[in-house]
């Protein structure tokens, strides 16, 4: 496992899709022992239709598709895998006698899941009464929507910040990322860590519930404040309420754009400067009524020149801008590459890494995403003690795997 300052911690991970998943990775490169505890079928069949998965795979699949799927693949680095079938009764008693030994069990399920199995958190603390439970729900383990499906891209909306979205008062745009999931990612690995800070306090365990929707909710700005005092608020697209200019300006070659932000009368000085166009001693409002006219002259600036010119000319005279990049220029970007922050652990394939960083992590003892079942043996014997007949019995059994079932 990688070192780090959670290499005492033992987590079991049941989660799946993205905001459980990541944050557990965020977990597993501070440190922790994350064991992925998931299902038989959990990363798909043995052979994948002539449809490709979701988000393709990473690399050649091979003769194992399921070990290459990109969007499991992405999320499980320094994690092990015990491919334990938890709807039969020895793999549920398995599954307790490793939360007896574990601190943290983290799960994403729908609010009923684990109580149809049996494995609920007052389950869980009869098997060990310090055990930690974070529940990730849709929306909570209480309420009128509990037992609703829930996904990011469908929370997302829920949340208000598609309704001021948009470049028209006629469409809300979501922005198709499904930002509920790792905003809820770090709002879980920051409840883990409260989770145990209290266990030393007290001496006891807790169940810790996040509901996506509740952490997309939470990060409403302003406008949350201002539709409640009435205001009329807009779509106003790559615009700001509170900054002009504003927004995003072609630049030189095919598909190349730059961001600019104008953050105060000092730097519209300066801008006026670069663009030859506007008056200097013109404060907000004025630049507001020729908004249209600022647009256009700075795309008139930015469209004879490369990205990079364009962000040397404005970063020279203190005016806030970035490139527009796509994924390949993201992974290029010289910033990133100095610091090290994508490690191609997965067949050279570059992965974000950790942004958090301290002296006692490195990415050099990272492990890419385990095969489905790798480590059954090696979990099973040295957390559990189960001998090889025993082992052996349980995937006779079917209760255990290292491939799926069919």
């Amino acid at each position: 496992m990688a070192r780090g300052p959670l290499s005492e911690v033992r987590i079991l991970d049941l989660t799946h899709i993205w905001a459980g998943p990541l944050a557990t990775r965020i977990l597993a490169d501070l440190g922790a022992q994350v064991l992925k505890v998931e299902a038989p079928m959990g990363r798909g069949p043995r052979t994948f239709p002539a449809i490709t998965s979701l988000g393709g795979f990473i690399g050649d699949p091979g003769d194992e598709p399921y070990n290459a799927s990109a969007v499991f693949v992405k999320l499980q680095r320094n994690k092990k895998s015990l491919a334990l079938d938890l709807k039969t009764e020895r793999g549920r008693d398995t599954f307790l006698q490793l939360v007896a030994v574990c601190d943290v069990v983290i799960e994403n399920f729908s609010a009923r899941a684990l109580h149809r199995l049996s494995l609920d958190y007052p389950q869980l603390k009869k098997a060990n009464r310090r055990i930690i439970h974070v529940a990730m729900p849709g929306f909570g383990l209480s309420g009128p929507y509990r037992d609703r499906v829930a996904f990011g891209p469908t929370v997302e909306p829920m949340s208000g910040l598609p309704f001021v979205m948009g470049y028209s008062e006629n469409e809300p745009r979501a922005t198709a990322m499904a930002l509920p999931d790792p905003i809820s990612a770090v709002n879980a690995t920051t409840a883990v860590m409260t989770a145990l800070r209290h266990r030393v306090n007290t001496g006891r365990g807790c169940q810790v519930e996040l509901s996506l929707h509740e952490s997309a909710v939470s990060y409403s700005g302003p406008w949350l404040l201002e539709t409640q005092q009435q205001a009329n608020l807009t779509r106003l697209g790559n615009r700001h309420p509170e900054m002009c200019p504003h927004g995003i300006y072609p630049c030189a070659g095919n598909d190349n754009w730059i961001a600019i932000a104008c953050l105060d009368d000092v730097t519209w000085s300066s801008l006026v400067q670069l663009i030859r166009y506007g008056e200097s001693a013109w404060d907000l409002q004025q630049r507001f009524a020729h908004q249209s006219e600022i647009d256009s002259a700075i795309s008139a600036f930015t469209e004879k020149r490369s990205c990079t010119q364009a962000l040397a000319e404005l970063q020279e005279s203190s005016i806030a801008a970035g490139p527009v990049y796509n994924t390949a220029q993201m992974c290029a970007n010289p910033q990133s590459v100095a610091r090290g922050f994508f490690v191609p652990l997965e067949k050279g394939i570059p992965m974000p890494g950790n942004p958090v960083k301290m002296q006692s992590t490195s990415s050099a003892d990272w492990t890419p995403s385990p095969k489905l079942g790798m480590h059954n043996e090696e979990v099973l014997g040295e957390w559990l003690g189960y001998d090889e007949p025993t082992i052996a019995s349980l995937y006779q059994a079917g209760v255990i795997v290292n491939k799926p079932p069919h």
